[in-house]
C-alpha cells in the first residue's frame, strides 16, 4: 500500500474523530497540508517527512509517538517551527478549534530552480521587514511584515511556499515590468517558482506572510 493511500485513510479517520487534513499543494518539491481539529478532536497515527509547521491559530495539543510516549505542545497563532521527519498521533486539548499548515519537504526531491541573480536578497536590502525565524540546509523561512503602503525594493526569491497570516492586498511589479494584483485572505497558501519582484502593500493595515524558501 502506498504512503499516499495510507495518508488518505488516516485523513478519513481524522475527519470521523473531529479533525480534518486536506492537501492544498502537491508538486515535485512539497506537499502542503491544511490541518484542522475541533475542540478535543483527534488525529490518528500518521507520519510526516521533514516539514515546516505554520500555526494559523493557537494550538494546545498532545502528541503521542509510536512508542506510546506523549508530550503536550503549545504554539501561538503565527508561530513557525521546522520539524524533522516524525510519526505521531495528535489530540487537541483545547476547548477551541485549531488550524495549521504543514509544508512537507519531499524526500529525494529535485533541486528547485535557482532564483534570478540580478536582484538582491530581501534580507540584505530590507532586514527590518524580512525576519528569518528558520534557516537550515533545507529551507529558509521569512516572516515578511508589510506596513501600510510599504514598497519593498526589487528582490529575488528561490522557489517557495507562502502562507498568508493576515488579510493582504499587494501589487507586485515583476522584473519584466508587468504588474500583478495580489489580494489574499488569512490562511491562504500558494507556491511560487523562483522569481524577482517589487511588492507594495496597497492596503491600510499591516500584513504578514510566511515564506518557506526551498534550498
Amino acid at each position: 500500500m502506498s504512503r499516499y493511500v495510507i495518508w488518505a485513510a488516516c485523513a478519513v479517520l481524522a475527519a470521523e474523530a473531529g479533525a480534518q487534513q486536506t492537501v492544498e499543494i502537491d508538486n515535485p518539491w512539497v506537499r502542503v497540508i491544511r490541518v484542522k481539529a475541533e475542540p478535543h478532536g483527534k488525529i490518528p497515527m500518521h507520519e510526516h517527512p521533514a516539514s515546516v509547521l505554520v500555526c494559523l491559530s493557537d494550538i494546545y495539543e498532545r502528541q503521542t509517538g509510536p512508542d506510546g510516549k506523549s508530550q503536550d505542545v503549545t504554539h501561538k497563532a503565527g508561530d513557525v517551527a521546522y520539524r524533522e521527519a516524525m510519526k505521531h498521533a495528535e489530540e487537541n486539548l483545547s476547548d477551541q478549534p485549531f488550524e495549521a499548515v504543514v509544508v512537507e519537504l519531499k524526500p529525494g526531491a529535485p533541486k528547485a530552480p535557482p532564483p534570478p541573480m540580478t536582484a538582491p536578497d530581501p534580507v540584505q536590502v530590507d532586514p527590518e521587514h524580512h525576519l528569518v525565524p528558520v534557516d537550515n540546509d533545507r529551507v529558509r523561512v521569512l516572516r515578511t511584515i508589510l506596513v501600510p503602503h510599504l514598497k519593498s525594493p526589487m528582490h529575488r526569491h528561490p522557489s517557495y511556499v507562502v502562507v498568508y497570516l493576515t488579510e493582504l492586498h499587494t501589487t507586485m511589479k515583476l522584473a519584466d515590468g508587468r504588474m500583478v494584483d495580489n489580494p489574499r485572505q488569512p490562511g491562504e497558501v500558494a507556491f511560487r517558482q523562483a522569481y524577482q519582484h517589487q511588492t507594495e502593500n496597497i492596503g491600510d493595515h499591516t500584513a504578514v506572510e510566511i515564506q518557506i524558501e526551498l534550498k
